[in-house]
């Protein structure tokens, strides 16, 4: 395998670089906040920014860059790399990226979704005129989305939904639910939900904000009474929701956010070299730059596994653990990135976001903090480590 990348692809990466640094406000970086695999501080998932993203997201569809990694039949340019190198490049400009409905809608439409469905929604998501919320996690059911209870009744030509959905990012500003309901309550454990769209403006649903630990809306909690959904929203088979789930999941898991861990290491290491002998102590550089080399260090092992999984997509290879292996460094490397920031920083580490003397604009002690929601969403590390365990080393389940 050679991950050199093709002069194309390095065309392309300089292509997302100019579009990145011209359309970001010259504001941009003092107010995303955006911590490494993290689901608290995303500006897609805040509402003061929902027009500018919006508008963002509509210019990178007319480049078509919004379905890069889909086939050629549907518009798309079938390569998994150049979606790997776009949201590192973005993710690094901490530039709105990461949407459900491209990041997941779409590649999973296009493997589960009827022709029809395929039609209908497979333009607007590469357009940008659509945005989805993730509606799986339920007060009782999390990683074991086997045990939702939120239901789906068929009444001939629809579903009437009942239930409730929590920590969904998103959903305040977002126009449909990625929805996933149960549809048949006698089934076995993980036969009987379906995955349908749920358009936000229908009669019977409430949403709630959740403020999160960084002090930002972003999630939410959300209520469904007797809400009315078409059944040509289906995505995949009724009752075969939690296998198009566990397609999504590949690639939800596979936006691990990579350029922001070399963004926010950059800024690290730039502080260092500006406050050694002034806020840091010149007795601690050696143990700083130790600790800095094993981040590198450990950065670099995340791209291998982010590259290769790209790479395998591209070859018509299902990355189903490579996928749990990538989220699962990503997201505990994040929580390793902000302990190991604030040991750095001692004292100014835990000032927040405008204090005068808060290094790095206040984003390592919100970064502290949101690096615990990584490796709760998208299943949890324990999830990951046993899908490693099991299914990659044939390990037995008990």
């Amino acid at each position: 395998m050679d991950f050199a990348f093709s002069e194309e692809e390095l065309g392309f990466r300089r292509e997302v670089e100019v579009f990145a640094r011209e359309e970001l406000p010259a504001d941009w970086d003092d107010r995303a906040l955006y911590w490494p695999a993290g689901y608290g501080t995303m500006s897609n998932f805040e509402a003061e920014f929902k027009p500018f993203c919006d508008q963002f997201m509509r210019k990178m569809g007319k480049r078509g860059w919004l379905s890069i990694g889909w086939p050629v039949e549907y518009g798309g340019m079938r390569s998994m790399m150049k979606q790997a190198i776009l949201d590192d490049v973005l993710t690094y400009y901490r530039a709105p990226s990461g949407e459900v409905s491209t990041i997941i809608g779409g590649h999973t439409i296009i493997g589960v979704g009827s022709d029809e469905m395929k039609r209908k929604w497979l333009p607007r998501i590469a357009a940008g005129e659509v945005r989805f919320w993730l509606g799986y996690s339920e007060p009782n059911a999390g990683s074991d989305l086997s045990s939702i209870k939120t239901s789906a009744v068929d009444r001939g030509d629809e579903f009437v939904v009942n239930g409730q959905k929590i920590w969904s990012s998103a959903a305040h500003i977002a126009d449909y639910a990625w929805l996933l309901a149960k549809t048949d309550p006698n089934a076995s454990k993980h036969a009987g939900a379906t995955l349908m769209l749920v358009d936000n403006r229908s009669p019977g649903i409430t949403i709630r904000p959740i403020i999160n630990i960084c002090g930002i809306h972003s999630f939410n909690e959300v209520f469904f009474d007797d809400v009315r959904v078409p059944k040509e929203n289906v995505v995949g088979g009724i009752n075969q929701g939690f296998y198009c789930v566990m397609l999504a999941l590949q690639y939800e898991r596979i936006f691990v956010g990579a350029g922001t861990f070399r963004r926010v290491l950059e800024e690290l290491i730039q502080y260092v070299k500006e406050n050694v002998g002034e806020r840091i102590a010149p007795c601690d550089s050696g143990g700083i730059k130790r600790k800095l080399a094993e981040l590198a260090t450990e950065i670099e092992v995340l791209y291998g596994y982010y590259w290769r999984t790209a790479w395998m997509m591209d070859q018509g290879l299902i990355p189903e653990i490579e996928s749990s292996i990538l989220k699962l460094f990503a997201t505990e490397l994040s929580r390793t990135l902000a302990s190991t920031a604030m040991d750095i920083l001692g004292p100014y580490g835990p000032l927040e976001r405008g204090a005068r003397w808060a290094p790095l604009k206040g984003r390592i002690s919100l970064g502290y903090l949101d690096a615990v929601s990584g490796p709760i969403g998208a299943g949890t590390s324990e999830v990951q480590r046993g899908i490693i365990a099991t299914r990659g080393l044939g390990l037995p389940r008990r």
